[in-house]
């Protein structure tokens, strides 16, 4: 063949990206260079691979069917790589990880320098985002994930365990009153994630109480509900990792301790079934793992 492994990798990321400039652009490519290569690729093969208007790229049947053997072929050469390069005491590589923002900005990029320093040959791409990405169709190595997992084929290694609390800022339970019993939250501003006002408690003699709260906020954004409680608006269920320093500083307090939060969540490290678990993940999740027992 005449195309070259780098050609292969541009054809992954415009199908991924659905654009050519921009996967010409990660690849340090110029417009020019990019649109020559998926043409070498095409004439190499004899077939169409991509659709190509002014707004955007898509794959052809033929494209797509081209697609999962080039995935294969790049994903080989990475471990093989990998693999060669640890057996001489070094891991080296791309690594592709995502995580949501709130978590990767708390417990994640404090910690790079020092995973950088003992792993330098690591590239990382780390995509923080909020929403539960396809780390398949997207081409993560793995996810870092928070809560309890669904049922699926990937494939998961429980990293720490992630207990959550309710909590409120002293001056908003002056002001309110401290909630004695789990009803007693239906008489209180409670600041939500998302959809989620049913709030499940599991009291010291394990019983269960199934609480819908009601509140004057609610967000997709961990942050904001953290910031909601510092500025005294009502009570909120936060995991340890996200309020540890404000609960130490006495900026916020819990809320009605002797109950436990249900179902109890973990942190996860999420790969495809597909995917050897390669020295660069191996090196990512025992160096995070660590960080994460300690930060809850």
């Amino acid at each position: 063949m005449s195309f070259d492994f780098k050609t292969l990798e541009l054809f992954v990321r415009v199908a991924k990206l659905g654009a050519l400039g921009r996967a010409g652009e990660e690849l340090l490519l110029s417009p020019t260079a990019t649109t020559q290569r998926i043409q070498l690729l095409e004439a190499e093969l004899g077939s169409k691979l991509l659709n190509r208007t002014t707004r955007a790229v898509s794959l052809t049947p033929d494209g797509e069917a081209f697609l999962e053997h080039a995935q294969k072929i790049l994903d080989t050469i990475e471990d093989a790589r990998s693999v060669v390069s640890s057996s001489k005491g070094r891991v080296s590589g791309l690594l592709r990880v995502t995580a949501s923002a709130s978590f990767g900005r708390a417990q994640i990029i404090p910690h790079l320098g020092a995973f950088f320093h003992t792993y330098p040959e690591i590239r990382l791409k780390l995509d923080l985002n909020d929403a539960v990405i396809d780390i398949v169709e997207q081409g993560y190595d793995l996810a870092i994930r928070v809560g309890v997992l669904t049922s699926s084929t990937l494939l998961a290694r429980k990293l720490a365990p992630n207990p959550r609390f309710l909590v409120a800022s002293p001056d908003y339970l002056e002001k309110f009153g401290e909630p004695r019993t789990p009803a007693d939250l239906k008489n209180h501003n409670c600041i939500t994630f998302g959809e989620n006002r049913n709030w499940t408690l599991t009291g010291p003699r394990n019983e269960e109480f199934d609480i819908q709260v009601t509140g004057t906020f609610t967000t997709n954004f961990g942050e904001a509900i953290t910031e909601a409680l510092l500025q005294d608006l009502g009570i909120g269920l936060k995991s340890i990792w996200d309020i540890s320093d404000h609960l130490q500083s006495g900026r916020l307090v819990k809320v009605l301790p002797d109950y436990s939060i249900a179902p109890d969540w973990q942190i996860w490290a999420v790969r495809a079934p597909s995917r050897m678990s390669s020295p660069r993940v191996l090196a990512f999740t025992n160096f995070f793992g660590e960080r994460f027992k300690q930060g809850g």
